[in-house]
């Protein structure tokens, strides 16, 4: 072998295995996806058999693996279901309107394009250097929920994940004094519509990785994400700093959202602190959550009655 046969041999074998490599990596990507649309729609029984699902795409990389991955789900799943992407085109200046009507006749799937010139009305109303989100989220919301009926849709896919639930709780609990997020499933706020998010166990990281992959034609968002020092920008860096320095803590946080103990929160209308009374019948559900749950120390012995908790308490 001579030495440049060599090196061409040393070349490709490493490019070889990367690729081989990026394939694995792929999949293991398309399959966690997969399994976490698939188990957000079974746990909150968003998608039924006969449904027509209304899939809101925006350009964005959330909404485009929202629409792959329910593609992929309708040709799996055990019952049937059909789909229609919807992209509302506000009008804005240098608006690529070929894209997605491009992208979308390539794969075959049905849609519609709904034009309104909303960036209009929002740049005349909103002064300059506010925030542009609220306004701009109601009269999308009005808008698409006209388009639900026109086109006989009875579920409405939203590309949240799981990312944009806990900013939303932070948000409000920082902005609105509130424990609220973003529900996976909801009635919409007319009451004739039923919202789906099947992202909502899906981490943003995943998506924007297999955004890359399938190297989706994104459309970026000057209205919203793109303006500097909103609050949900700071709250995202909060959250990511620290899943970088606290491994676990953001997927706890996810997990006690479907754990919620309202007795041991201060919303007297989802419990009656008012005629609580002793039952003298051990609380599973008590005062426990972060006693140790095996003691060594024989001194502490005769302070633990037989259900665990406390005989008597600090003075």
């Amino acid at each position: 072998m001579t030495t440049l046969q060599a090196t061409t041999t040393a070349t490709i074998a490493p490019t070889a295995r990367q690729a081989e490599r990026t394939r694995i990596e792929g999949n293991k990507l398309a399959k966690r996806l997969r399994r976490d649309v698939g188990q957000a729609v079974a746990d909150f029984n968003m998608i039924g058999d006969g449904d027509r699902v209304m899939v809101c795409l925006s350009g964005g990389k959330d909404s485009y693996a929202l629409l792959d991955i329910l593609r992929y789900l309708q040709a799996h799943a055990p019952i049937r279901f059909s789909i229609v992407a919807v992209n509302l085109d506000q009008k804005q200046p240098g608006f690529p309107e070929h894209v997605l009507p491009g992208y979308l006749r390539s794969i075959g799937v049905d849609f519609h394009i709904e034009e309104q010139d909303t960036y209009s009305i929002v740049k005349r109303v909103v002064p300059e250097g506010k925030t542009t989100c609220s306004l701009c989220s109601r009269l999308r919301r009005g808008i698409l929920y006209r388009v639900a009926d026109e086109l006989g849709a009875t579920r409405i896919a939203l590309g949240h994940h799981r990312d944009d639930i806990l900013e939303t709780l932070f948000l409000n609990m920082f902005f609105g004094s509130k424990i609220k997020a973003m529900p996976p499933k909801l009635v919409s706020d007319d009451g004739r519509h039923i919202v789906i998010r099947p992202l909502a166990y899906c981490r943003e990281s995943d998506l924007a990785a297999w955004a890359e992959l399938q190297q989706f034609p994104i459309i970026p968002c000057n209205l919203c994400g793109s303006q500097e020092n909103m609050q949900r920008q700071n709250v995202k860096a909060m959250l990511q700093d620290w899943d970088k320095r606290f491994p676990g803590r953001i997927k706890n946080l996810f997990r006690s959202l479907s754990r919620v103990v309202p007795s041991h929160l201060m919303d007297r209308d989802l419990h009656d602190f008012h005629h609580l009374e002793a039952t003298g019948v051990p609380n599973p559900e008590g005062d426990k959550a972060f006693d140790p749950e095996t003691f060594t120390d024989p001194a502490i012995f005769p302070l633990i009655t037989e259900d665990g908790c406390t005989a008597s308490e600090p003075g």
